[in-house]
Order: structure tokens, then sequence, then C-alpha cells
């Protein structure tokens, strides 16, 4: 699926984002791998980056080569770290790198956002995600100051902005043939899974207890790797729920049928 390809996968260190780079090795491809530290198995390149950073992420992005075949977003913080370091790696840096790196793609090539179902209510958010379409490094402080904003209301905040991010983006570089989605994962066993239960707990648990289990990394990560490669041609701005069920669960609830 990846043979003669290499794909750049950020938080390809641990968790989801290593399992994906896993994936597509085992597939043929090359991984160059972006993370704030090495993983702990081969990688064609490692480039160390700290997201939350402007200057690491520029070091980060001239270091990358040309012509990869694809980027999968992974690499985020969850809501047990500050607001400002939320905000500032799960969609300012996310944003900031994907950018950069994208004008390195090759025709033809696609990115991966990894979202969560925590962003599933975007709708109602649009307002503060419309202010925060143009936020750089500078104002992150400012921006969770002056609205109030949690490390729990943030965490969700940034992957219903990097949602509709998203699905903004399904034409946009249609004339090189690249295209973006997303996938939006519930609760994962991960080393960040009990990060979760901890700032969020009666609601992961909740779910958990709805849909069975959490789901496995490997599962996610299969998702990923499918529209990483170019089996998913025709899929744009699409955001993918692997969940168990739980949004098609929200969505049951919240219209009774």
């Amino acid at each position: 699926m990846f043979e003669n390809k290499t794909v750049i996968i950020t938080g390809a260190s641990s968790g989801i984002g290593a399992q994906t780079a896993k994936d597509i090795i085992k597939n043929g491809g090359k991984v160059i791998g972006v993370d704030i530290k090495a993983p702990d198995f081969e990688v064609a390149e490692f480039i160390q980056a700290d997201l939350s950073d402007k200057a690491s992420i520029d070091r980060a992005i001239a270091a990358l080569p040309e012509g990869a075949s694809a980027l999968g977003n992974i690499a985020g913080l969850p809501p047990t770290q500050s607001a400002n370091n939320i905000l500032a790696v799960n969609l300012v840096g996310l944003k900031y790198f994907a950018l950069g790196a994208i004008e390195k793609l090759a025709e033809g090539a696609s990115v991966v956002n990894l979202a969560s179902l925590s962003g599933y209510n975007w709708r109602e958010s649009l307002p503060l995600i419309k202010k925060a379409e143009s936020l750089t490094f500078d104002g992150v402080v400012d921006f969770i100051r002056d609205n109030s904003m949690t490390a729990e209301s943030t965490y969700p905040f940034t992957k219903e902005a990097l949602i509709v991010w998203t699905m903004q983006n399904r034409f946009r570089w249609q004339a090189r043939g690249i295209r973006m989605n997303a996938v939006s994962p519930g609760p994962v066993k991960t080393p960040i899974l009990d990060d979760f239960v901890q700032t969020m707990g009666k609601r992961v648990k909740d779910d958990m207890s709805i849909i069975g289990r959490a789901g496995e990394a490997e599962e996610i990560a299969s998702v990923v790797t499918f529209l990483l490669s170019s089996r998913s041609a025709w899929l744009k701005g699409s955001n993918i729920y692997v969940d168990g069920g739980m949004f098609a669960n929200i969505l049951a609830e919240q219209y009774q049928f």
C-alpha cells in the first residue's frame, strides 16, 4: 500500500501515532517521525519538534524532505495539561506545522488530522472557532484568558476547531490533488487514557460503559492508515468517527430515533 512512499507522522513515538507509523512500515512505506522524543522502534528519519514552539516547528519543517506522499497530524496533548499548552499544540501548532509541511508534499498527497469524539458538538462552538481561525502562538494566552477557558474546555474546543478546519480545507489544495480528512476516536487504550479519566471521569466511564470497552490503538490506526493511502482518494473533508458507535448513540438520543 505504501511501497516507495514516505509518510510524515507527528506524535510517532506513542499511542495512535506509533501504531500508525508501524502500520505504514509494515505496508512497505518509510516513516518520518516528528515528536518531542524519539520512538522506540526504527523509522526512516526522526525529527525532534515541540509543537508548542514556533521556532521548533520552523526547524522541523526545514528538515522535511520534498515529496512525501502523506502527512498524519496525530500529536496532541490531553486535558491534564495546561489550557495554554493544549491550545498551542492541538490547534495552533498542528495547523502551523501542517501548512508548512504541505508545501513539501507530493502531488496527490493525503493529510489526516486526528480529532476526537469530544469535538462532535462543533456546530455550537462555531462563533468561538471563527474567532480562533487566525490565532497565532502570540495570541494563545490572551485567547484563553479572554474566553475564560479551562483545560477541560480547551481540549474539546481544539478538536471541534480541527474538524471544522478539515472541512474548510476540502478543496484548498485540489489543484495539486492534495486532500485532507480527519478521524475522531472515542476512548482509546493509549498512555493518555488515564488523563481523560482523570479530567473527564464520569463522561469517559459512561461512554466506555455504553460501548462496552475502550478502543485499541490498532483499531484507530487502521482507519488513519487507510486515509493516508491512495485507496481513500475520493474522501475529502470527511471526519470519520471510530468510536464503537458512540457518536451514533449521541445522535439517536438527541433526535430520539
